[in-house]
């Protein structure tokens, strides 16, 4: 049995996260599903999700300087 803690926080028995696969550091969607229940599903990365998560992996003006080196070919 869980309880939720007084952060609103919920921890879910091991058995039943091997039963649906998920793991420690999954990305989850928690929403009700009616009736005192809640549904708890594994997220799914979107494009708008995952757009920008390489913001500053290139220094500036890395894009312009491969544009460039295209129109040089």
């Amino acid at each position: 049995m869980a309880r939720i803690s007084t952060k609103n926080q919920i921890t879910i028995p091991v058995a039943a996260l091997e039963e649906v696969g998920l793991h420690a550091g999954e990305r989850v969607t928690v929403e009700p599903a009616g009736d005192g229940e809640l549904r708890i599903r594994r997220t799914t990365t979107t494009f708008e999700d995952a757009f920008g998560t390489l913001t500053g992996t290139y220094p500036a003006g890395y894009l312009a300087q491969l544009d460039a080196e295209d129109e040089l070919r």
